[in-house]
């Protein structure tokens, strides 16, 4: 018994040495460096907005006429008066039913092309050519098929948050080892078996890395395409203040797209985490 309290005892220490030798490195790489880059950042907008003070505002001139959008983000002072949080909202919702809807086809799809190669032949041609198009070239054959702003920027969504999935799933289903369907063959699996125990669970780390990639691009785009559809959005919001000349609102509302963004990608790694049973590394 006093064998094993002296064990503990020393372990205790040993841990708390180790951690007190690794929280100045911690604390440097997770708080310190990413101040530094943050300062940075504001020192070089300072710099700019002193040289065109007439139209471009300092941080604290920014901070100050956005207090009332910051500490009141859900205000609604009449049809087209809303907080800014309402309008992430109203994005989010956007983006997020574009993007499932986009996973949902494209995985299958994914696949399909993975596991055959007669898929491959029909479907790599399409992707290949309808993959550099911009986002904004399907907008207006989206309107001409909705006549609605909403499914149309809905369409957008859906129709470009497609390729890097497909894409990412083709290649996590042909990188399965041939070793591993080689035995599943001598077993006798099932061919839905074979996907499901195998060829699913070796794919799902280049699933999510597209279905990240393919969210990245979604918030990228709503942004663009609020802006020429109008309604209400953050990406409309970008432009009406623009229109007003209001740099301060803009500032802002760069840095709420810029942390949802990252919001959205974290929330991402951590379902990934959570299904593969592995840290997500970043992309």
């Amino acid at each position: 018994m006093i064998f094993q309290l002296n064990v503990a005892a020393i372990l205790a220490v040993a841990g708390q040495t180790a951690w007190k030798r690794a929280k100045p490195i911690v604390v440097r790489d997770a708080f310190l460096l990413p101040l530094v880059g943050f300062l940075g950042v504001i020192v070089i907008w300072w710099i700019i907005a002193l040289a065109n003070h007439e139209l471009m505002p300092t941080p604290p001139e920014a901070l100050a006429a956005n207090l009332d959008y910051i500490l009141n983000p859900f205000f609604q002072r009449g049809p087209g008066n809303l907080g800014i949080g309402w309008l992430l909202i109203a994005s989010i919702r956007r983006v997020l039913i574009g993007f499932g809807l986009g996973a949902l086809v494209a995985i299958p799809v994914g696949f399909l092309i993975g596991m055959s190669k007669t898929a491959l032949m029909v479907l790599n041609p399409v992707i290949q050519i309808f993959k550099p198009v911009s986002p904004l070239a399907w907008l207006p054959i989206a309107l001409a098929i909705f006549n609605l702003a909403d499914p149309s920027a809905i369409f957008v969504i859906f129709i470009t948050s497609l390729w890097p999935t497909i894409i990412n799933t083709a290649l996590g289903v042909s990188s399965v080892p041939k070793d591993y369907i080689d035995v599943a063959r001598v077993l006798e699996m099932p061919r839905w078996r074979r996907i499901t125990k195998i060829i699913w669970p070796a794919s799902l780390p280049y699933i999510f890395t597209g279905l990240r990639i393919s969210l990245g691009i979604a918030w990228l785009v709503i942004v663009a395409v609020e802006m020429l559809t109008g309604g209400v959005g953050i990406g409309f919001f970008v432009w009406d203040e623009w229109s007003r000349l209001n740099l301060n609102s803009v500032f802002l509302a760069v840095l709420v797209i810029g942390l949802t963004g990252l919001f959205l990608d974290y929330a991402i790694g951590k379902i990934q985490a959570f299904v593969t049973r592995r840290p997500a590394t970043s992309n």
